[in-house]
C-alpha cells in the first residue's frame, strides 16, 4: 500500500491596492501610438511596393510595344524594293515605300500629340492602346553609288497607365539600310 502525504500549503494575500492595479491611461496611449506608428510604416511600404509594381508593368508594356513596332518597321524597310519619295518627303511622320511584292505601302505616325497617338503600317495599327506615341519621325537619305539608301527611324512612347512616378517613357532610334538598291 502506498502512503500519501499532504503538505501544508500556505496562501498569501496581497493588499487591496495591489489587486486593483491595472494599466494607466498613459500606458494605453503609448501602446496605441506605437501600433499607429507601425501601421503607418507598413502601409507606406505596401504602397511603395504596389507603385513599383505598376511602374515595372508600364515599363514592360512600353518596351514591348516599342520593340515590336521597331522590329516590324526594320524588317519591312530593310526588305523594301524602293522608297520613291526618299528625299522629297515633306512629312517626316509618313514613310511611303514599295514592298517586296511591288505593292505601295507606308508607315505613319497617327495623331501625334493626341490621346490616341500610335504607329500604323499600311495594313493596320502597330502599337496597342496601352501606350501613346509622343514623338515619331522617318527620315530617308538617298544612297550614294556604292551605298544603299537608309532610313532613320525615331520612336518615343509613353505609357497610358498611371501618371507621376509610374509614368514611363522610352525611345528608340535606328538607321535602317535597304538591301535592294
Amino acid at each position: 500500500m502506498k502512503k500519501f502525504t499532504i503538505y501544508n500549503l500556505q496562501f498569501t494575500t496581497k493588499s487591496k491596492q495591489e489587486l486593483i492595479r491595472g494599466m494607466s491611461l498613459l500606458e494605453i496611449l503609448i501602446v496605441v501610438a506605437i501600433f499607429a506608428f507601425l501601421g503607418i510604416i507598413v502601409t507606406g511600404s505596401i504602397a511603395l511596393s504596389l507603385r513599383g509594381g505598376r511602374k515595372s508593368e508600364s515599363q514592360v508594356k512600353v518596351g514591348e510595344n516599342l520593340n515590336y513596332a521597331m522590329s516590324v518597321i526594320e524588317r519591312q524597310i530593310r526588305n523594301a524594293n524602293s522608297i520613291p519619295d526618299c528625299v522629297t518627303n515633306p512629312d517626316s511622320h509618313i514613310l511611303n515605300y514599295t514592298d517586296q511584292q511591288g505593292d505601295a505601302t507606308s508607315f505613319s505616325c497617327v495623331n501625334i500629340g493626341g490621346a490616341d497617338a500610335h504607329v500604323a503600317s499600311g495594313s493596320g495599327r502597330l502599337t496597342s492602346d496601352d501606350v501613346i506615341v509622343t514623338s515619331c519621325s522617318f527620315i530617308c537619305q538617298k544612297g550614294a553609288s556604292a551605298n544603299p539608301p537608309s532610313v532613320n527611324v525615331f520612336l518615343e512612347m509613353r505609357s497610358v497607365i498611371g501618371g507621376g512616378i509610374q509614368d514611363t517613357t522610352l525611345s528608340s532610334n535606328s538607321q535602317i539600310l535597304l538591301r535592294s538598291y
